[in-house]
């Protein structure tokens, strides 16, 4: 145990904050503990007592207090972030150690074990609001759902947001390769579709390739694989949590793990060509995709058939209008050519510009 005693305050990688403070002389509490840490990458500083160590005590971003140190944390300054840890089940006196130390909560290891790590790694990566996620649907297949998709997702890196384009959707050839990336080092789904549970948002970024200021989590060029709902949910949890933008592109079919991806969106986006056989198809789409997601709205697409415009589209579909996305003529030469989508000045670049600045202003965010 001597080995993870130090006089030194533990010094934090870069982009994640210091460890938790491990007060405890119960050696196999004290396994216990340091293993939930390692399962949540974090680094953590093991004292005997703190009243002589009260910088360690104040300024650790979360303190485990082992049953057996309660009454040698009685006399610490109160403070936020302080959990009582132990084992016995029937413990009639733990309610009143935690009151004297003024701990948040009581926990019982081993049942408590999994919402303990999920404090542990959160405390670790500084979680504090969760990014902005917007899902990009297409109404029909070649609607532009990609395209905007990943011009989204430049936009918001282009304004200095920490941002995460990924791809839902594994029969849609790729997304690094509309930004010109499939050769870039990183992972690509195939490597998370077996993750279940936690996974560490900082891990996650830091695997990914980088593309144009923004991580893409994207497919390989190897056989189709299938993404278990279990680890759409862990991985997008965890891109959430870096805070930021992320977006995802999404197939117009609902299976298990399209679901999963549709329940953590704060909205999604139907894009629909200005053409009756295409707002027909949106519209089955839409039923599909209003099951889960509560906030879908229409972006149009000209140019439209006779009698149609953004305004009839949207309210066809009984949709709320999220805007006009503009023709430009030399897109997809542009594309060809190894352009990504909306990097450079015009239409498209002003639309998801547009965009961001009023989605993050409804929601909060600067």
């Amino acid at each position: 145990m001597t080995g993870f005693m130090s006089s030194d305050r533990p010094q934090a990688a870069e982009g994640r904050r210091a460890g938790p403070l491990i007060v405890t002389e119960d050696v196999a509490l004290l396994d216990d503990l340091l293993r939930l840490c390692a399962a949540a990458g974090a680094e953590p500083e093991v004292r005997h007592e703190v009243l002589q160590h009260r910088a360690s005590w104040d300024d650790a971003p979360l303190v485990l207090v082992g049953d057996d140190a309660a009454d040698r944390c009685r006399g610490a300054a109160r403070r936020d972030g302080v959990l009582l840890v132990g084992r016995d089940q029937d413990d009639p006196g733990v309610w009143r150690r935690a009151v004297e130390i003024g701990a948040d909560c009581v926990l019982r290891l081993p049942d408590a074990e999994s919402w303990l790590v999920d404090r542990i790694a959160d405390t670790v990566e500084g979680v504090g609001s969760q990014a902005m996620t917007v899902g990009v649907i297409g109404g029909r297949g070649g609607a532009g759902a990609s395209t905007l998709a990943c011009a989204l997702a430049l936009a918001a890196a282009r304004g200095g947001r920490r941002t995460m384009l990924v791809d839902g959707d594994p029969l849609g050839g790729g997304l690094d390769v509309v930004l010109g990336g499939e050769h870039s080092e990183g992972r690509r789904w195939p490597d998370f579709a077996a993750s279940k549970g936690r996974v560490a948002g900082g891990a996650l970024e830091e695997s990914l390739p980088a593309l144009h200021g923004l991580r893409v989590l994207s497919w390989d060029r190897g056989d189709s694989v299938v993404v278990p709902p279990e680890a759409m949910r862990s991985v997008l949890a965890a891109a959430r949590r870096r805070g930021g933008v992320v977006v995802v592109d999404l197939p117009r079919r609902v299976d298990e793990g399209v679901a999963e991806a549709l329940a953590q969106l704060d909205m999604g986006l139907l894009v629909v060509p200005g053409e009756l056989r295409a707002v027909a198809a949106a519209n089955r789409v839409a039923s599909m995709a209003g099951m889960v997601l509560r906030d879908l709205r229409v972006v149009a697409r000209g140019p439209y058939a006779a009698g149609l415009d953004e305004q009839w589209v949207a309210g066809t579909l009984g949709l709320p209008l999220a805007g006009e996305l503009p023709i430009e003529p030399f897109l997809l030469a542009s594309q060809d050519a190894g352009t990504p989508p909306g990097s450079v000045p015009g239409p498209l670049a002003r639309f998801c510009t547009a965009f961001w600045d009023r989605a993050l202003a409804a929601d909060g965010v600067s």
